[in-house]
Formats: structure tokens, C-alpha cells, sequence
């Protein structure tokens, strides 16, 4: 009996040294913690120090992803995923880009695209969301292109408002329709490094059961499953082989069906890697897609890993005695949780508007009052703030910007240059989050 009771005491005792042990093993030590905002982020990370001289007017210090908090859940869960995946080529992350006419041309957002399907070896990633502007008869970005032999009525969430058209637009803003009885839709890439291949695409569609059927044209071999879901109102096709266009035909079911109605599609395939989702209409505000009845239920759909919000533009576009800083805030806060209840971990970047000119000739103070509202937001839910308005130089700082071809003469939007120098800068700002987030202590 007492060799028994010895023998149990000496494995308790076993038992705590080991775990005294690993817990000692697990400690950071204290004189190496740096808070994340109180991190030492270096002017330049990837792009060339050249531009220094270049444009010396651009305050490279501030490139980066500005935390206010000492942690950032989301942005730590973020880092860890992605550096699982990059070591295992296995998974798959959804990054969300949502603003207004600068978004919408999908310039900047590309480059981001591109960098993120190409930088990590066997990450090249999906397409994710997209939508025919071109049939809308509205600017279509230049990374791809639909096409199609029918006569299509579009409509976005501005100007044709969802109270007065009563329309329920989703997650894009934007649907077309068309009432003839042979269909044809067809989507290629254009101008772009990676065109992403297609092995499976959910069509956004009609609401209720699809009265239309559906073929793939030359592809139609490759379909080996097709499902619907009449209540969010989307339809899933499988191809068993990878195809890089789409020829997708709809035929009515019956001598009677309403028009068809296309609300976007999203282009997936079965690759490790990030897909990059640009939200953008011109003119819209964080208002334009708090209307937008059917935006939180489709995201929901394909839930969002990272969520930059690049809306405020048009919000501050206004007298300073008009602007209401704190609906912009309210209305902030309400886009930033309907990601957060898509996916609770969510990583949200909450970007400050360029400098801009209000009617080209009054200097635009709005777009500070945004920012601290913008940095409250950030230090309350503990996200990151990538100030694109102090990295111009401030207020007024647009007109060096136009001087100096990276601006146009309205004084609110880039140059094709300006957009591409932007998307280097932003590319820059993540690079440098994640060596903050490698060389910082995740664990204390």
C-alpha cells in the first residue's frame, strides 16, 4: 500500500515538473515584447528607395499598417493562416477590397491581386467575385471581360437607388437583366499576369427556384454537378477540368418566366492561395451599401478572411458644415461588423480617403474629420488603419500629386500611373505587417 501511495505521489510530482517546464518554455521574455503600436516599421520594405527623390513630397514613414492597440486578435489569426498556408501550400483566404469609383476601375486592387497570386511559389489562389460592368454599359475593370449577343438593362446601387427602383442588390451593388428567351454570357481574362483558373462557379441569380437551364457551351463535357439554392438565389456548377472562359448559355424552362436577373458570379477552383473580391460603384458611400439589402447575406456565402474598407471619398465629398462626422462613423461601424459577423476573426483595414478638392477648388477638410473617426473605430475593435491621406502629404496635397502626373484634374482621382504608384505603396504596407507580425511575439 505505501509503495502504491509513493509511486502516485512521485507522477504527481513528475507531472507538475513537466508542466512548470513547458510553461517556462512558453514564456516571452519581457524585454522582448513590442506592442504593435509601438513598432518601428521602416520606410521602404519592397519598393524601390528611389522613389524617394522621385517624389519626395510622400511621407513614406507613414506606409503601414497603423495599430493602435498593443494586440490585434484578428490580425495575429490573420498572419497565422496565412504563414500555415504559405509553408503548407494548403488552404484558402478571402480578401475583400470595398470602395467607390477608384475600386470600381480595379487598378490598384489588381496589383494587389496579382502580387498576392504570384509572390508565394503553389499559391496562385482564385478569382473570386466579379460582375459584367461591361453589359451594365458602365466602366468594366481591365483584368477581364464579359460579353454577350443579348440586350441587357443594368442598374447600380447608384444611381438607380434601391428605395425608388425597389431593388434588392447584393454584395457587388449591381445586377443586370434581360427578358429574351436564348441567353448567352461570356467571361474571358484580359490584360493580366494571372489569369486564375475556373473549376467552379456560383452565379447569383434570381431569388427562388431557377426557371431557367443552364449550358456551358464547348465545356459542357466538363459539368459533372450542378445545385441550386432557390432561397439566397445562386446556383453552383462544378467542371471536373480547369477552363480559363466561360460560355454560359439560359434557356427558359417554360413559355413564361420572369427575366433573368444576374447579381454577379464568383470564380473558384481548387488551388491553395487568396482571392482578392474589389467591391466597387462609382459614387458610392458607406450609405450606397448599407441600402444594399442582400450584401451581408451573400458575403455570408464566401466570408471574409481580410476586409479593407476604402469608403469615404464620396461620404466627405460635401461642405464642411454638411459632413456629419459621426454618421460617417456610425456608418462605418456597421459595415465593418456585418464582416465581422461573416467571420468573427475577421482582419479589418479601415484606409483614410486620399486628398481631395471639393468642386476643384475648395480644399476638402472632411476627409480629416474622417480619419479620426476612423482611427476611434480602429483603437475600439483593435484593427489597423493604413493612412492614405496623411502618406499623400495631407490637405491640399493632391495638387502636388496633379503636378506631379499622379493625379487628375479633378483633383480626386489618380492617373494610371498615380493608381499603380498607390498599389505599390499598399502592396508595401502589407509586406511590412507581415514582418511586423513574424518579428513580434504573437504569444504574451
Amino acid at each position: 500500500m505505501e509503495r502504491k501511495l509513493v509511486r502516485y505521489l512521485v507522477q504527481i510530482a513528475f507531472l507538475f515538473l513537466s508542466c512548470w517546464t513547458v510553461a517556462q518554455d512558453s514564456i516571452v521574455p519581457q524585454d522582448s515584447i513590442v506592442p504593435l503600436d509601438q513598432y518601428k516599421v521602416p520606410d521602404f520594405r519592397n519598393m524601390d528607395t528611389a522613389y524617394r527623390s522621385i517624389y519626395p513630397f510622400v511621407q513614406y514613414d507613414l506606409n503601414n499598417y497603423k495599430f493602435h492597440s498593443a494586440r490585434s486578435a484578428n490580425f495575429e489569426t490573420l498572419y497565422r493562416k496565412l504563414s500555415k498556408m504559405i509553408e503548407t501550400k494548403e488552404g484558402k483566404l478571402n480578401f475583400y477590397h470595398i470602395g467607390g469609383s477608384h475600386i470600381q476601375a480595379d487598378i490598384y486592387s489588381h496589383d494587389a491581386r496579382e502580387f498576392l497570386a504570384t509572390n508565394w511559389e503553389g499559391l496562385q489562389g482564385e478569382r473570386g467575385w466579379v460582375f459584367p460592368f461591361d453589359l451594365a454599359k458602365t466602366n468594366n475593370p481591365g483584368n477581364y471581360e464579359f460579353s454577350s449577343p443579348n440586350t441587357w438593362q443594368g442598374y447600380r446601387c447608384l444611381p438607380h437607388r434601391p428605395s425608388k427602383y425597389d431593388l434588392d442588390y447584393g454584395l457587388l451593388g449591381a445586377m443586370i437583366t434581360c427578358a429574351d428567351t436564348a441567353i448567352t454570357i461570356r467571361f474571358k481574362h484580359d490584360r493580366t499576369t494571372v489569369p486564375q483558373p475556373i473549376n467552379h462557379v456560383r452565379i447569383f441569380h434570381n431569388i427562388g427556384e431557377f426557371p431557367y437551364w443552364m449550358h456551358f457551351g464547348p465545356d459542357e463535357l466538363l459539368v459533372w454537378k450542378t445545385t441550386h439554392n432557390p432561397e439566397l438565389g445562386y446556383s453552383d456548377v462544378y467542371l471536373t477540368d480547369p477552363v480559363d472562359t466561360l460560355n454560359i448559355q439560359f434557356q427558359p424552362l417554360e413559355n413564361e418566366v420572369p427575366e433573368l436577373e444576374i447579381y454577379g458570379f464568383i470564380l473558384m477552383n481548387d488551388e491553395p492561395g487568396i482571392s482578392y473580391t474589389s467591391i466597387g460603384i462609382n459614387g458610392a458611400g458607406l450609405y450606397t451599401y448599407l441600402d444594399n439589402k442582400r450584401f451581408e447575406e451573400q458575403l455570408k456565402t464566401y466570408p471574409p478572411d481580410f476586409f479593407a474598407y476604402s469608403v469615404g471619398t464620396n461620404d466627405g465629398n460635401t461642405t464642411y458644415a454638411k459632413f456629419k462626422p459621426e454618421v460617417y462613423k456610425r456608418n462605418l461601424e456597421k459595415m465593418m461588423q456585418m464582416a465581422l459577423r461573416a467571420n468573427p476573426d475577421c482582419a479589418l483595414l479601415l484606409t483614410v480617403p486620399n486628398d481631395s478638392y471639393y468642386r476643384r477648388r475648395y480644399l476638402n477638410k472632411n476627409i480629416a474629420r474622417e480619419r479620426t473617426m476612423i482611427v476611434e473605430l480602429a483603437e475600439e475593435y483593435n484593427m489597423a488603419v493604413w493612412d492614405m491621406y496623411g502618406i499623400m502629404g495631407g490637405l491640399g496635397s493632391s495638387k502636388t500629386w496633379r503636378n506631379n502626373k499622379l493625379m487628375r484634374s479633378d483633383l480626386i482621382h489618380f492617373t494610371s500611373e498615380g493608381y499603380h504608384f498607390k498599389g505599390e505603396l499598399y502592396i508595401d504596407a502589407f509586406l511590412k505587417y507581415m514582418d511586423q507580425m513574424e518579428q513580434t511575439p504573437l504569444e504574451y
